[in-house]
């Protein structure tokens, strides 16, 4: 049992390497384009391989059955078998030059086959692969080329169909190579026409995904599937109840100045690596950060009843994970924090680069509350601390003239209502 499961081990290594090296072999001579052309020049450059593979197995297919009749057979496919592995090489010259030397030299190939042993060899099959080989070839910015390309094969075709019936073959005909034959052209015009197709899907679909996974990325998930079922619409909500949060690293300026770009970028990408994650265990969707300030907002896009709680628990987390970056980074930063909870605007903004962002007056009242706040406290709204009230405790800050709004009573959070009572 054991070496049956080692066997088998063995066999899923052994093909797990030949798709990396298979994959390796496609991307050759793509380097330096951009990746969409680099994925069209993938799917030719497999086409290629098939192309030499196949029109290698026809050479040794006339060698073997009689070289001496048919030895031009032979040089033909051995030669077209040369032209598809030059592929990858003339990729540098440019992107259609290898399509249009494989479209040549197929067409060419295909029809003197035809003519040498003559329709009943099913050869032009291979022409319908020219359906869909110029698709790879150009790309549909040259539709024109495209469809030139995929006539002349369908007059090609017709052309050796009514050209060189039973009879009119250069080479007398043998019926047991000629069944073996259109056997073959069929197979390969499958293979070919169904690996173009599945290759071309399987790039598609890993396009596809690597684009929902950078929406995703910037957006938050419910917004990107709306932008990707609209793209041309403009997405935006208005949101009776939400809460937003804003944090900032104090000191930070000076310290930058001091530990120089390095250090800082490593610093900051801690830093928002730790926001990230504490935001997505808390259920609070990030907004921005610039620099070292943060942005956050519960409450949308997606509506939460306990937003306050959410973003609360984010705000209290953040103290602790200051301490943890401090820890690691042997520095003493602190951290302000503001909150304020009410009715916001959200929507997305930009045409070149998407932008989930939101506005209001409450937007506004918490971005004051973290700059008016205290180094190490959380500073939070009238409106947020009456709801919460109970559920955990605050300390009264003052009344404070916010720019813009006019006197407000504000609070910090200083933490769960059963601590401070405990304490």
């Amino acid at each position: 049992m054991i070496g049956r499961v080692d066997i088998a081990s063995s066999v899923l290594d052994g093909l797990q390497m030949a798709a990396q090296q298979l994959l390796a072999a496609t991307r050759a001579g793509t380097t330096g384009y951009d990746r969409d052309i680099q994925r069209r020049l993938m799917i030719l450059n497999m086409m290629a391989y098939l192309i030499a593979f196949f029109s290698g197995v026809y050479a040794v297919l006339f060698a073997a059955y009689d070289y001496a009749t048919y030895h031009q057979l032979v040089h033909v496919n051995l030669l077209l078998a040369a032209v598809a592995l030059a592929t990858p090489m003339i990729h540098r010259y440019d992107e259609t030059a290898a399509g249009y030397m494989i479209a040549a030299a197929e067409y060419f190939a295909l029809f003197f086959f035809v003519k040498t042993l003559g329709r009943n060899s099913g050869i032009q099959l291979n022409f319908l692969v020219g359906a869909a080989a110029p698709f790879v070839i150009l790309g549909l910015k040259r539709l024109g080329m495209v469809i030139a390309i995929i006539a002349a094969g369908l007059a090609l075709h017709l052309a050796a169909w009514f050209l060189y019936p039973a009879g009119a073959a250069a080479i007398p005909e043998d019926p047991t190579l000629l069944a073996n034959l259109y056997v073959n052209s069929a197979l390969t015009s499958f293979a070919v026409v169904a690996t173009i197709v599945y290759y071309a899907f399987r790039l598609a679909d890993k396009a596809e995904a690597e684009t929902d996974a950078l929406l995703n990325n910037v957006l938050p998930a419910s917004i990107a599937e709306r932008l990707k079922e609209r793209p041309d619409s403009a997405i935006f909500d208005s949101v009776t109840d939400a809460s937003v949060l804003f944090a900032d690293l104090v000191g930070f300026t000076p310290l930058a100045k001091r530990l120089g770009a390095a250090r800082i970028v490593a610093l900051l990408n801690d830093w928002v690596t730790e926001l990230d994650r504490i935001a997505a265990v808390s259920g609070v969707e990030k907004i921005k950060t610039i620099g070292d300030s943060f942005m956050a907002v519960c409450g949308a896009p997606e509506r939460r009843a306990d937003h306050r709680e959410r973003i609360a628990c984010l705000a209290l987390e953040i103290q602790e994970a200051i301490g943890r970056l401090n820890a690691r980074h042997g520095l003493e930063l602190s951290v302000r924090i503001g909150i304020a909870s009410g009715p916001i605007m959200a929507g997305v903004i930009g045409t070149q680069r998407f932008t989930y962002d939101v506005w209001g007056d409450t937007v506004n009242l918490a971005a004051r509350l973290e700059q008016t706040g205290e180094p190490g406290r959380i500073h939070v709204s009238q409106s947020f601390k009456e709801v919460l009230d109970g559920l955990l405790a605050f300390e009264n800050r003052r009344s404070l003239d916010i720019k813009g709004m006019g006197p407000q009573e504000t609070w910090f959070l200083t933490g769960l209502a059963g601590m401070a009572q405990a304490a």
